[in-house]
């Protein structure tokens, strides 16, 4: 029975992170392939972003809205129904006849895979009762290695069947899921008979309100947008008020308001993806186009920050079982700044093996801040909100990679070049700064991050 019980519990796991990190790995593979997109579609790089900053918007204002519905009209349901629209989304994306249809085709594809976490996250919590934070923490792992990896997967696969591989590869992982959530994951208890609680106008607030953000930073590159700086100001502090006063809201800004470590975190984590994924996005264009690399060349290159995210991220995790998450994430925000520091040491001539080891820097960084940050979060707020905070957690995320395409879009727009990548270099080492200030800040609760993985 116990042999029995651990087969099935790896079988959940498998089944919902075979979901799971198709999101990560769609976000990040494209990274590889934008500079052949830019061919193929006659695209500047701040053209070709969107396909970076749509997904993260879609993903963004999708999560919290499909976690809602999962909950309402079951976990299971949704889940299946996520894996059917990457399906139908990444089949069609490769005969898309232009740039417009490419990008809804990943829309389609962002909220697809926006429905999965949530819904999976669900299945979780609700069947693993015991060593909860542990099976959450193996899902969270394999999310970040698999968005790691995806530059050298991308690689690869342009390398051997150009960049409709890139959409394609996704179908052999969707099918695996799909067949195990039939057979797995457990029934949904029935439709419900309330209606859909769902803040529409919450929704559409916190819509407007990012993308008039995107749009104000995408301007920079050229005549400056201050209408949509306005407007965001603006519609930010309506979305505050309305969402204060709802009995359900989308974003609930009022508990955020009480718990100042928990607003922190996200806004450092915000910060921290900013970063990481300027690196992310950036370093392979920069690669392609200032150093000559092929494809697969570049692949291989960002295999530095995927090797060693992928490496020092279980060593991290026993640190933080003894000693809480500060300490790891310290020593993640101070290599951090080391590692963006020592990109302003690269130029044209740079060897592969110095750029090699820099980015290895910044992959060793990374193992650290992904599981610290994620401990940090779980050690300030209760079991009973862990759903809620899991949520606009991963909205963090999504915010910083918005803004790390709106950065790439306004220092790579016109050129890539050397200079372009330091200016870069030197933005995130001043965001790197403020990340380290705000861990230096932040308390330490061990006590009930370590209850909270019992």
């Amino acid at each position: 029975m116990k042999n029995s019980g651990e087969k099935r519990y790896l079988l959940l796991l498998t089944t919902v992170a075979l979901g799971t990190m198709l999101n990560p790995l769609n976000s990040s593979m494209i990274a590889i392939a934008l500079a052949r997109l830019q061919e193929e579609f006659h695209l500047t790089f701040s053209d070709a972003s969107w396909l970076i900053s749509t997904y993260y918007l879609a993903s963004g204002i999708g999560q919290p809205v499909m976690g809602k519905l999962s909950d309402i009209y079951g976990q299971k349901r949704l889940f299946l129904w996520g894996l059917f629209l990457i399906a139908a989304a990444s089949l069609l994306a490769p005969l898309s006849p232009n740039f417009g249809w490419l990008l809804v085709f990943r829309i389609v594809q962002a909220i697809g895979s926006s429905t999965l976490f949530p819904a999976g996250m669900g299945i979780v919590r609700r069947i693993i009762t015991t060593n909860q934070a542990k099976a959450l923490g193996v899902l969270s792992i394999f999310s970040s290695t698999s968005a790691a990896f995806g530059p050298s997967v991308g690689g690869f696969l342009l390398h051997f069947g150009d960049w409709p591989a890139v959409f394609l590869i996704n179908l052999p992982f969707i099918l695996s899921s799909f067949i195990l959530a039939i057979r797995i994951l457990p029934k949904d208890s029935g439709m419900p008979k309330q209606k859909a609680r769902i803040d529409l106008a919450g929704v559409a607030l916190f819509s407007a309100m990012i993308i008039s953000w995107l749009l104000f930073l995408l301007s920079l590159e050229q005549t400056v947008n201050w209408w949509m700086l306005i407007a965001g100001i603006l519609l930010a502090g309506f979305f505050y008020k309305l969402e204060s006063t709802r009995e359900d809201p989308f974003i609930d800004v009022k508990s955020l308001r009480k718990n100042v470590n928990v607003t922190l975190i996200y806004a450092q984590f915000i910060l921290v993806n900013t970063i990481f994924y300027s690196v992310f996005f950036g370093v392979p264009s920069y690669l392609q186009n200032v150093h000559h690399f092929d494809a697969k060349n570049s692949g291989l290159m960002m295999l530095s920050i995927a090797g060693f995210g992928v490496i020092i991220t279980p060593l991290v995790g026993r640190w933080i079982d003894r000693s809480g998450a500060k300490p790891a994430l310290t020593v993640g925000a101070a290599v951090l700044t080391i590692g963006v520091l020592l990109m302003l040491s690269v130029h044209d001539q740079t060897s592969a093996v110095w750029m090699f080891l820099i980015f290895s820097v910044l992959g060793i960084s990374n193992g650290f801040n992904n599981l610290s940050m994620q401990s940090a979060l779980y050690a300030h707020v209760e079991p009973s909100e862990t759903g809620t905070a899991s949520g606009l957690f991963m909205t963090s995320r999504y915010i910083g990679t918005i803004l790390s395409s709106s950065l790439l879009g306004v220092l790579f727009g016109k050129q890539i070049t050397t200079a372009h990548f330091h200016e870069i270099a030197v933005v995130c080492a001043v965001i790197a700064a403020i990340v380290l200030m705000l861990t230096i800040r932040m308390p330490n609760a061990v006590a009930r991050q370590k209850a909270g993985s019992r």
